[in-house]
Formats: structure tokens, sequence, C-alpha cells
């Protein structure tokens, strides 16, 4: 197991609350995750090319993750003046276009990724029934999914699922910058 330095967020620590609107006008917060068997968090964008690269992997896997109890959430929490791809109008034009089976939700004051410690798009978090983190970092080692020899997130999950403890808790999550405002 890798130690978790170098993130604001550490394994074990329970999942900052959050309150935030998503592409389909509803709010989402975390707590209308409780009773998943493990939740999902991943930074997303609209423009940044490792979100692209990752994104019909991550949206299959969702969707499949969904079937199985899994809660996803993606959340977008770039500077929209300076962004604009990145506004709500625009994501919810990406959600419909890639058919995102999760919520998709605006973090316009940048607080979910200040308390979540985002460093970057995608940055992935992994959460187990009980709101603890058990990984962060990447969907797995491959950005471009050709030549992927590890599946770090969908890994972690399925040990969750599994009842047994993720064989790693973090890998350096490797993207776009956030782009504060």
């Amino acid at each position: 197991m890798e130690v978790s330095g170098g993130y604001k967020l550490k394994t074990g620590e329970r999942a900052p609350p959050f309150d935030l609107p998503n592409v389909d006008g509803r709010r989402i917060a975390l707590s209308d995750f409780a009773g998943s068997k493990a939740l999902v968090v991943a930074f997303w964008c609209n423009h940044c090319p490792y979100v692209r690269s990752y994104e019909r992997r991550f949206v299959e896997w969702a969707d499949e993750a969904r079937k199985r109890g899994v809660g996803v959430v993606a959340i977008n929490s770039n500077d929209e003046p300076n962004y604009p791809e990145d506004s709500l109008d625009h994501m919810v034009a990406r959600a419909q276009e890639q058919g995102y089976p999760f919520p998709y939700l605006r973090d316009a004051n940048q607080s979910a990724a200040t308390l979540y410690g985002a460093q970057c798009t995608p940055h992935f978090l992994v959460f187990d029934s009980g709101f603890h983190l058990c990984y962060q970092g990447r969907f797995d080692d491959d950005r471009e999914g050709t030549k992927v020899k590890e599946r770090y997130l969908p890994d972690v999950v399925d040990a969750l699922l599994a009842g047994r403890p993720p064989k790693r808790d973090q890998t350096w999550a490797i993207g776009c910058s956030i782009k504060w405002s």
C-alpha cells in the first residue's frame, strides 16, 4: 500500500459534504449517496485532453459500477469566466452527448475542489460505504487506454465490494490543473 502524502484529503478521512447543481437542474448532495456500497468522486471538466482520453472508459465503467450499487459523481470546479467551455450549459451538452450515467455537478465557487484537495482533471477519489477515503489518483496506468496494465480505480472498487482492503490507497493524479479563480 502506498503512503498518502501530498494530497490534502488523507486515507481514512471522511468525504467533505457538498450540495451542488447537477446538469439536470436538481441539486445533488453527498447525503444523496447514502446507502451506496462505495462512492467515486471524479473532478472533471469538458475541455481537458486527459479527461477526454479517459471519458469513454470511465463512462462505461461507471454505468456498470452503478448497477453494482456504487455511487458515482463528477464535479467540474474550473473557473468559468476564463474557461467558458466549462459553463453549466456546456456541461449539460457534454453529459448528453457522452451519455453520462452519473450526476455532473457544477462547483462554481470551487468549494468542493478546495475541500477535497482536487489537483487536476481528472482526479478520482474512492470512498467506502461510510464515506471514508480509500483511494485517490488515476483511473488506470495508461492515459490512452491501449496498454493498460493496472486498473487502479476499478480494482479498488472491486476490493471494497468484495470486502477486501484495496492493495493501494493512492496513485498520482495526472491531468490538467484545476483552473482556479
